[in-house]
């Protein structure tokens, strides 16, 4: 568990970055940190391995100040992933993986196997390991930057917007990668992010600070949508934070209709040999030989924050219903789609 106990951080200028601080980062969850610019949020985040002093209070990981403990030891200690990955350039992509276990002692081979091993399990072949950083893409050196992170196989770990500086897709896949990952290892992660969605998709639990470094709301991604503090936290989620909800419920729940709904009338599904969906045919839309495409479909593990997007952006208001090897089950149209959340909503509301 790492512990801030009235943390403050005013520098010399005047300028408070953090304001009495407490909050408890819980033992084996990944808590995100986010806020405006200048918000206190990586202040506070650099306060855990000592990059940064804290004016008042002290900072604790496990019941121990770490303002006692030697600089370089605790550092050692725990994971540090940043922007960019910073990766030694002068250094082979292994060399970069194997610098903590180097510097603590473990043997050249051991650390070598050690750092060949963390490059398959986020996603990099060891055809990679005598590359350099600049022969690898932006997503592959953030990759080798966590790699290097867990060589040490540290209980903590802190992320400074590690997945800002890579493009939107790719963003995407690194953070799945981190999920499984953090879902099969159970570190204690503190991250720092500027993007909610971010935090909410990654977050066990949520911290979201405010200009003055002062912490608005600590909660669950759920509880943080469902119920914002005060009018900042609830302007900061966002208006659309109902719509965002809808990403912790599995679309298993949905009644879906058959297809027979869709093979005639003024839409049709159009279907390969297989049973799996090509697209729509009909008024205004493609042919049997070339139809509209569906836009997407969804499964039953799905959320329902994905079934509400293709709805809405289906070229017919109805989305098709795949099973685990792509062949369409049963479809759901909008209307349908919207009275099944309304009831969903009035369950929560009212649940007897």
């Amino acid at each position: 568990m790492i512990t801030f106990e009235g943390v403050s951080k005013v520098y010399p200028d005047g300028t408070v970055a953090v304001e009495q601080l407490d909050m408890e980062l819980p033992t084996g969850e990944l808590t995100v940190l986010v806020g405006p610019s200048g918000c206190g949020k990586t202040t506070s985040l650099r306060m855990i391995n000592r990059m940064v002093t804290p004016s008042t209070g002290r900072v604790l990981i496990d019941g121990v100040d770490v303002a006692g403990q030697d600089e370089a030891l605790l550092r050692r200690g725990i994971g540090y992933v940043i922007q960019a990955a910073g990766l030694f350039p002068h250094r082979t992509i292994v060399e970069n993986i194997m610098t903590v276990p180097a510097l603590v002692g473990t043997s050249k081979k051991a650390a070598r196997a050690t750092a060949v091993e963390l490059m398959e399990r986020v996603g990099l072949t060891s055809a990679m390991a005598d590359r350099y950083p600049v022969q690898l893409s932006g997503g592959q050196q953030q990759r080798v930057g966590v790699a290097r992170a867990l060589a040490a196989d540290p209980p903590v770990m802190i992320m400074d917007e590690p997945f800002s500086a890579v493009d939107p897709i790719v963003r995407e896949g690194l953070q799945a990668e981190f999920l499984r990952l953090q879902r099969d290892l159970g570190k204690t992660i503190a991250m720092v992010t500027h993007d909610i969605d971010e935090a909410i998709k990654l977050g066990d639990n949520v911290a979201v600070f405010q200009e003055g470094g002062r912490l608005a709301q600590f909660a669950t991604p759920r509880e943080l949508l469902a119920n914002p503090a005060d009018d900042f936290v609830a302007g900061f989620v966002g208006r659309d934070r109902g719509f965002r909800s809808l990403s912790f419920d599995s679309a298993a729940s949905l009644d879906v209709a058959p297809l027979s709904e869709v093979t005639s009338g003024p839409e049709q599904l159009v279907l390969d040999q297989a049973g799996r969906p090509l697209g729509w045919t009909g008024a205004g839309l493609g042919s049997t030989a070339s139809p509209t495409p569906t836009g997407g479909a969804f499964t039953s593990t799905d959320s329902l924050r994905l079934v509400t997007d293709l709805a809405i952006t289906s070229p017919v208001g109805v989305v098709v219903r795949v099973d685990e090897n792509g062949v369409a089950d049963g479809v759901i149209r909008h209307t349908s789609l919207m009275q099944q959340l309304e009831s969903r909503r009035r369950r929560e509301v009212d649940p007897a």
